[in-house]
């Protein structure tokens, strides 16, 4: 019988037992000087003693305005000091962090608002051409229990961050002591293809020990610099970015409010940082610059992409442009804190370009029949499923969806279609809802995007299933060609495929764009595709 696609991580280093505003105390007492936290924007720094003396300030601020441990904070704001100030000063408390997307309009922001019960928002004035001001003013009539709007830059933000007295910050001290690093203190609204958002629901022992280990896989010490202009309301920024960096005594750079790809590659060059993050979109966008040559990318170590599966092809360029020679790839979701597998700075070019890693520290992974639940054997695709320390406490009061994706076991039902080899290293080869039945053939657009990106005019692709009478489903190719390319038909991929992939494999149709359908995370949104590919074909 073969191996069945299991595995576990490794007992070291031991997990963190301590909660987000004790282990910055402990690191500000380390490494004070270091800077902590550079918002390039505004030009403002602080080293870690000012940091936490900051973070300690709002807190109690937080605390005056009558605001307890449990109580809900909504967080509606782009990449700013201010939001990273929130993050550890509600922790600090014990308060529960509701992050707000930066795109929602009204309608979805009174449901995050009644979902989570948040009593107050701290939020932007506005961001690009959402007035966050008024939606906030029309939510407050119809949210019951949202009391206060404090936005950022007013008198009341103000009067939240002023000099705390020894009283205030004694009766902070009294009030941190008594938090257990199992309190939920952060809701993340996943952002579902169907029906409403669910709010996942992560502890202080959920996102500090995966942004600590997983910088611990990225050789974190206290000289590195980490760029971060994936958004922070989501686990990418927040917590591989900001608690990678606050576990190390490493600084979180801010190159931007949201993501540009020009400012990004500055704030490397005039922070020296060490480290970048992006989702691969965000890498093929630096990638392009017609001046990227220009950039002194020197500083550049590692960095993780991650968010998406991420193309060999952008990978070596990555390594071999950018310096980033121990590029990790990290894997995992919101409901995982995020990160379950990664890849580690020694592995092969092979692995660290065809892979996901393999299972992090204390945590258990493996690959079931989507059908049985049965352990699959090794090298067989089937549901990727994790357990351990990163497993989210639930999702905000939706027992029945968390019993959804959470089996009595413990494990996380991710609905990711994933294969481990040989030895635990596991490749992500699409989601079960993205696979294409194509005349009872099962097939993953992730392998065909691969091959996608071996043509030397296609800057990146995307492959979806659409209705086909015949065959149930037929293969379509989305593609976003380079600068300068001619024009590129259905009858161009079948002559560039030919003798190369299977015939069941090569697309029927192919529709070039100039950019796709995204999530702010950068993720590509396969769901809107497939609507559009409808009505492109006449369907």
């Amino acid at each position: 019988m073969s191996e069945l696609s299991y595995t576990q991580g490794e007992s070291n280093p031991p997990l963190l037992t301590v909660t987000i505003g004790e282990s910055l105390r402990q690191t500000a007492e380390n490494f004070s000087g270091n800077d902590a936290l550079v918002d390039v924007p505004t030009g403002r720094r602080w080293t870690y003693r000012e940091f936490r003396e900051h973070v300690r300030a709002l807190a109690a601020g937080l605390a005056r305005s009558g605001l307890t441990r449990g109580d809900r904070v909504g967080l509606w704001a782009p990449n700013c000091a201010e939001w990273v100030l929130t993050q550890y000063a509600t922790a600090e408390l014990g308060l529960v962090l509701v992050n707000l997307n930066p795109a929602y309009r009204q309608t979805e922001i009174e449901f995050a608002l009644n979902q989570s019960g948040a009593r107050i928002v701290i939020a932007a004035p506005q961001f690009r051409d959402a007035d966050y001001a008024a939606m906030l003013a029309t939510a407050l009539e119809k949210c019951p229990d949202f009391e206060t709007a404090v936005l950022l830059g007013s008198p009341e933000w103000a009067e939240l961050i002023s000099t705390p007295d020894e009283s205030e910050l004694s009766a902070l001290d009294a009030a941190a002591a008594a938090l257990s690093p199992d309190d939920p203190i952060n809701i993340q609204y996943t952002s579902g293809t169907t029906g409403n958002p669910k709010g996942a629901t992560l502890s202080h022992r959920n996102i500090l020990n995966n942004g600590y280990l997983v910088g611990e896989l990225c050789n974190y010490t206290d000289a590195d610099r980490i760029c971060i202009p994936v958004p922070f309301y989501h686990c990418f920024g927040m917590v591989m970015g900001n608690l990678a960096a606050t576990t190390h005594g490493a600084a979180m750079v801010i190159p931007a409010p949201g993501f540009d790809p020009a400012l990004s590659l500055k704030a490397v060059e005039g922070e020296r940082c060490t480290s970048l993050y992006g989702v691969p979109t965000m890498f093929i966008a630096e990638l392009a610059l017609a001046d990227f040559d220009e950039y002194d990318l020197s500083s550049l170590r590692t960095g993780i992409m991650a968010g998406s599966p991420c193309p060999a092809e952008v990978m070596r360029q990555v390594i071999n442009k950018m310096h980033m020679s121990e590029v990790s790839i990290c894997y995992g979701m919101t409901e995982t804190s995020p990160v379950s597998t990664q890849t580690r700075a020694d592995d092969t070019f092979e692995r660290r370009v065809g892979t996901v890693g393999r299972v992090g520290p204390h945590l258990e992974i493996k690959v079931v029949d989507p059908v049985t639940g049965e352990t699959a054997p090794r090298g067989e695709t089937g549901e990727f499923c994790t357990r351990g320390y990163s497993v989210m406490v639930g999702y905000w009061n939706q027992p029945d969806k968390t019993a959804e994706a959470l089996d009595s076991d413990g494990w996380m039902h991710t609905g990711d279609l994933a294969v481990m080899d040989a030895d635990g290293y596991v490749q992500i080869t699409g989601r079960i809802k993205d696979m294409v039945i194509r005349g009872g053939e099962n097939i993953y657009p992730r392998e065909i995007e691969e091959f996608l990106y071996t043509h030397p005019d296609i800057l990146d692709a995307q492959v979806i299933g659409v209705p086909d009478e015949k065959y149930g489903e037929e293969l379509m190719a989305w593609v976003r060609l380079r600068d300068g390319a001619g024009e590129f038909t259905a009858q161009d991929l079948r002559e560039f495929a030919a003798g190369k992939v299977a015939r069941h494999k090569i697309p029927k149709y192919v529709h070039i764009v100039d950019e796709f359908p995204m999530t702010v995370t950068g993720k590509v949104r396969k769901v809107q595709m497939r609507e559009q590919a409808v009505g492109l074909l006449g369907g």
